[in-house]
């Protein structure tokens, strides 16, 4: 019953190989997954969506069963804006100049740079639990360092935090991923091992590694420089986050959203943790019916 009625495809875009599941009848819909995770995050909610929306579930480059660009020196490769073009690339393989996009964590950050770079692409945008990368950084303080430790650990040069994850890469994501350290029930079995089997593929880890470089780095380089020119995203956009997780803690969500958008800003919260789309599918379901 794991995605029952969708194909798993592998497609060739850019010189990247893209495994994805393709199901539903509609419009189209891009749903982008986040780390350490793949596209199986979404099991629970695109078979609905599939009732209304044809919907596409890549692993983004770098993740999952997808290809894994090497390690390079300033982590170019690795830039949301090279994501993005693959993505809108593997879109119009399938015909689709334009289509919605719901996304989370990692995959958020990579909509809202194909918000930014594609603004023709993208007809509306749900973000789940991020504030834009530049904000975050530019108000980094002590509780957002305790907080995100992983943002400054998994930056850290090559192949210093691989080798410490590649020594036992299952007790690495049950401490990553873990609400509290025995409470991982949100993870459907059969999802759990997609991201083990993907994390354990030679690159994948790297790869992970050199998002989190390109975050700290070009990734920064392309938000100022977008946000000195004035570009915003400029389709609807829903924020949702998790009330167990950290944006309620430190951020308005929706104001800071309001600065980087447009067009109209909504959303709120869900009652979760980080992982929505997992742990509070019915919530996500509702505010996505409403908006797309």
């Amino acid at each position: 019953m794991f995605f029952e009625g969708f194909s798993l495809e592998t497609v060739e875009v850019r010189g990247q190989r893209i495994r994805l599941r393709r199901g539903g009848k509609g419009p189209p819909l891009l749903l982008l997954h986040g780390n350490p995770q793949t596209h199986a995050m979404w099991h629970k909610v695109a078979p609905v969506l599939a009732q209304r929306f044809t919907c596409y579930l890549p692993d983004i480059r770098g993740y999952g069963f997808s290809s894994k660009p090497p390690v390079q020196p300033g982590s170019a490769p690795h830039a949301k804006r090279e994501h993005a073009a693959d993505l809108v690339a593997l879109m119009r393989h399938y015909s689709h100049e334009s289509f919605r996009v719901v996304s989370h964590d990692r995959g958020a950050r990579v909509a809202h740079r194909l918000a930014l770079d594609f603004p023709a692409a993208v007809e509306k945008l749900c973000t789940m639990d991020i504030i834009p990368t530049l904000e975050h950084f530019e108000r980094t303080d002590m509780a957002f360092g305790m907080g995100y430790y992983h943002w400054f650990w998994l930056a850290q040069p090559h192949d210093r935090p691989e080798r410490m994850i590649l020594r036992d890469i299952e007790d690495w994501f049950d401490l990553h991923t873990a609400r509290e350290p025995k409470d991982k029930s949100f993870f459907h079995p059969e999802a759990r091992a997609d991201y083990l089997a993907a994390l354990r593929l030679p690159g994948t880890v790297n790869s992970i590694c050199e998002d989190y470089r390109a975050a700290a780095g070009i990734d920064l380089e392309h938000d100022r420089e977008s946000r000195a020119a004035g570009v915003k995203v400029q389709c609807p956009l829903l924020a949702l986050w998790g009330s167990k997780g950290s944006i309620p803690k430190w951020y308005d969500a929706l104001a800071i959203w309001r600065q980087y958008a447009a067009g109209p800003v909504s959303g709120g919260v869900v009652n979760s943790g980080h992982y929505l789309a997992e742990e509070a599918p019915e919530e996500v379901l509702a505010a996505l019916e409403g908006f797309l």
